[in-house]
């Protein structure tokens, strides 16, 4: 690549023209926006725009003379990549919730120096980390004013999608009963008002879904709760009338999405305000006035959509054998696909894409993916978020492994799964790799621990197998994942992560379990299940849980190294198989059928 036409570096030079006007050292760019979403809407990819670092985190850094970007292992050879000639570091940081940006700007900047984010999109939480890492060192933060729009020509506009209704029967509980339950949680916190911006607790708040996200059915909104009323800040003409009329039925009003600024500035002095300080920006923290006393704690609809009422978990069964069969249809015209006649042509990563999305845009409930789909064919899976693009993509062809990770939106739940599929002739390394990772993926799927432990301690069972090898992966093991919302959700973390409270385990939390081991230019592995805690009784010691999975596919066999599972682990999967072979078979025929039951012939171990 020409560096003098490198379009990151020319954008960097415009945003460093702008700081130099402005008398800014450097600025922040984190991937957030209002809402501090995962997923951003084109408007806010600020990081991306200014780097042409695709990946879905990652946190830029631009100083009169340097720039950085800092990114987990997650997504290392992807940035090295896209940074190649733009003039950016590549800063290598252990996880995604390390806070080394910060130690970076303390020491990059010089005392006296100002620092500029916007506190539209910086969470609270993050805002007193930044400046407890600054203000030692001598340097000013700013936090009003947006310095990317000053730099960003051809900035996205809002999106305009329209809202619409999740109904029942797919959504057991009624709004009216949703909000009561925050009211409820509001009194105990002494709060006569709740302020809500994350976009995922506000759908399932008001039962309402949208698609200004790409992948997660939400839609821009704030959410302010009083005690008889609620008001919903969103974009005009999102909301046709009719829903609209519904919705002041059950004591939800409508306003602008701009005015919930001016709405918290205006709550009366003898106002309690609850609000997460992680799920919610310095902005608009800072709207509120002085005299309202503000309580600081998780929002409530967070805790309450996290743990999924029966009814829910009951779509959530039938979704997942939507989703298997969709799977099975696909694996099953992928094995013909590969012959080595080749009797459809070449088959490359973007042909699964595209035929694996076809199968599940067929099954009834599908409302759209709900992540872009990830096919890594050998040193492409090495690349835990890789994807492939018509410029850049591999042919399946040769030997080696096929990882495929992909979800969907369904009426009635969000799926999420993982497999590896050997092809042509692997080796001993390729098969003990994979099955050490299996362990890992059986060893916590056949957990049982005590109600409210919390999330991140269940972590080590599935590294274990690996550790035992002196391997590890750079992930986390298992996130949330919501109801016909985001693929990921908290509070709940099984991962590395520092423990808190809120990521105490209980009954109804869907989770998902998915070690992995990654050789950088080889291949990559992970096995990826989700699963739903259930209730496993009581004992003198207190009330147990124990794992439910519910993602419906096989596990292939063929990649295990004989002798490496325990009889323990080899019952688990044969039962396993049985359950996946007796769900979808009234769901599937002809090669699909054979295939399904080609790949849930009990193991010998």
């Amino acid at each position: 690549m020409d560096t003098r036409t490198n379009p990151a570096r020319a954008r960097i030079a415009r945003l460093r023209e702008v700081m130099h006007q402005r008398g800014i050292s450097a600025v922040l760019v984190p991937s957030s926006d209002p809402h501090l979403s995962e997923y951003l809407p084109g408007r806010w990819q600020g990081r991306e725009h200014f780097s042409g670092f695709t990946g879905s985190m990652g946190t830029l850094v631009v100083k009169d003379d340097t720039a950085a970007l800092f990114a987990d292992s997650r997504y290392w050879t992807q940035a090295e990549a896209q940074l190649k000639d733009s003039g950016i570091e590549l800063v290598r940081i252990p996880t995604g919730t390390s806070l080394l940006h910060l130690e970076w700007l303390a020491r990059q900047v010089p005392r006296g120096g100002m620092v500029a984010v916007d506190g539209d999109v910086l969470g609270l939480a993050a805002s007193q980390q930044l400046r407890n890492a600054l203000a030692p060192a001598g340097i000013t933060l700013q936090t009003h004013g947006d310095v990317l729009e000053a730099a960003w020509d051809e900035r996205p506009a809002l999106p305009q999608a329209r809202v619409y209704e999740h109904a029942a029967p797919h959504a057991p509980l009624p709004r009216a009963a949703k909000l009561a339950q925050v009211r409820e949680a509001m009194r105990a916190h002494g709060a006569t008002h709740h302020f809500v911006s994350t976009v995922d607790d506000i759908a399932w708040i008001t039962n309402l879904r949208g698609a200004d996200v790409e992948y997660n059915p939400v839609f821009l909104a704030h959410l302010l709760v009083a005690p008889d009323q609620a008001t919903l800040f969103v974009g005009a003409g999102k909301i046709d009338p009719a829903l609209q009329a519904r919705l002041a039925a059950d004591g939800i009003a409508l306003a602008d999405y701009a005015g919930a600024a001016a709405a918290l500035a205006a709550l009366p002095a003898s106002s309690v305000l609850l609000v997460d300080p992680r799920r919610i920006t310095l902005g608009f923290r800072e709207q509120v006035a002085p005299g309202v006393r503000v309580v600081e704690a998780i929002n409530p609809s967070t805790l309450a959509k996290s743990r999924k009422s029966p009814e829910e978990i009951a779509f959530v069964r039938e979704a997942m054998a939507q989703d298997g069969a969709a799977m099975c249809a696909f694996y099953a015209w992928f094995e013909q696909a590969i012959r080595p006649e080749r009797p459809f042509g070449p088959v490359s990563e973007i042909t699964i894409d595209e035929k694996l999305s076809g199968e599940r845009r067929k099954r009834p409930g599908f409302a759209g993916l709900s992540f872009p789909v990830i096919a890594g064919w050998n040193a492409n899976g090495a690349m835990p978020h890789y994807r492939a693009s018509p410029e850049s993509h591999a042919v399946i062809e040769g030997d080696g492994l096929l990882l495929i990770d992909s979800g969907a939106q369904y009426l009635g739940g969000t799926t999420d799964i993982t497999r590896v599929w050997p092809i042509g002739t692997i080796t001993r390394q390729h098969r003990q790799d994979y099955t050490r990772v299996l362990q890992g993926t059986l060893a916590l799927s056949q957990a049982r621990f005590p109600r409210g432990t919390l999330s991140p301690m269940l972590d080590a069972l599935a590294r274990a197998p690996l550790w035992e090898a002196k391997l590890d992966y750079g992930h986390g093991t298992g996130h949330g994942v919501g109801y016909f919302l985001n693929v990921h959700e908290g509070p709940q973390s099984i991962s590395k992560a520092m423990t808190e409270p809120a990521m105490a385990m209980e009954a109804g939390m869907i989770t998902s379990i998915e070690p992995g081991l990654y050789r950088p230019g080889q291949w990559g592995i992970r096995i990826e299940n989700l699963v739903v805690n259930q209730p496993a009784g009581s004992t003198e010691f207190g009330d147990f849980l124990e794992f439910e999975t519910l993602t419906l596919c096989p596990i292939d066999t063929r990649a295990i190294e004989p002798g490496m599972l325990s009889p323990r682990d080899v019952s688990w999967l044969n039962a396993y198989h049985a359950v996946v072979r007796e769900r979808l078979l009234p769901l599937v025929e002809g090669e699909a059928r054979a295939w399904l039951l080609a790949r849930t012939e009990p193991f010998a171990g």
